[in-house]
């Protein structure tokens, strides 16, 4: 029997993503904004009072922060049954933000982003550890926390990168979409899935013009 993700996918959707421009991401390098959008994504709509209750902030905060998303068009206004509060939906299910070949001030912006990206992963990280032991054994058995170091050149890091980016991608256009819960299949959830891939720690090679002749 093939692997489930090896197996060809009948009905491929497709997975919505935004790439930002460096005002955008500089928008978005904020954690708490980070968290948020990660919310709307995930549960699907809310309100400012909701995300409020569930960040521990106050809901003039969090309307400040779903009004910087919403400017940036992170974030959407959602319709819904009540029209005395205003709910607000993702307008992504993705965020792409490309290796950057920049220099400068829109490199600056791309570390930035991924610094916060990094603090809410961790923190992601550390919350999944911690009820580890309480998983049912089947979902013990699908999460990993593998340390792989292969030499490579850096042309054979980017297929390789590539190459688990568009199976990931793959097996989330054969999923239902976050945020509806009512179309997913019993024993469904979220699942949370990291690529971190980078030369090991000081080893780097010496950028051109730097370093020793």
């Amino acid at each position: 029997m093939k692997h489930p993700l090896s197996q060809p996918v009948a009905v491929a959707r497709i997975v919505s993503r935004v790439v930002p421009e460096p005002t955008a991401l500089k928008a978005l390098a904020h954690p708490v904004r980070l968290r948020m959008l990660g919310m709307l994504r995930i549960d699907g709509p809310a309100t400012a009072t909701q995300l409020a209750a569930r960040l521990g902030l106050n809901s003039g905060a969090t309307s400040y922060h779903l009004r910087q998303l919403a400017h940036y068009g992170f974030i959407e206004e959602a319709p819904h049954v009540s029209r005395r509060d205003r709910w607000w939906r993702a307008s992504h299910e993705l965020t792409s933000v490309p290796a950057s070949e920049a220099e400068g001030e829109a490199l600056d912006l791309d570390i930035a982003f991924n610094q916060a990206a990094l603090s809410l992963q961790v923190g992601q990280m550390q919350q999944a550890l911690e009820e580890y032991a309480e998983l049912p054994a089947e979902w013990r058995k699908a999460t990993a926390a593998d340390d792989i170091i292969i030499p490579m050149t850096a042309a054979q890091a980017e297929a390789l990168t590539k190459r688990l980016r568009d199976i990931i991608l793959e097996a989330m256009q054969a999923a239902p979409r976050l945020g509806e819960p009512a179309s997913r299949e019993p024993g469904m959830v979220p699942f949370y899935v990291m690529l971190h891939a980078f030369p090991y720690p000081g080893r780097l090679p010496h950028r051109e013009g730097e370093g020793e002749p």
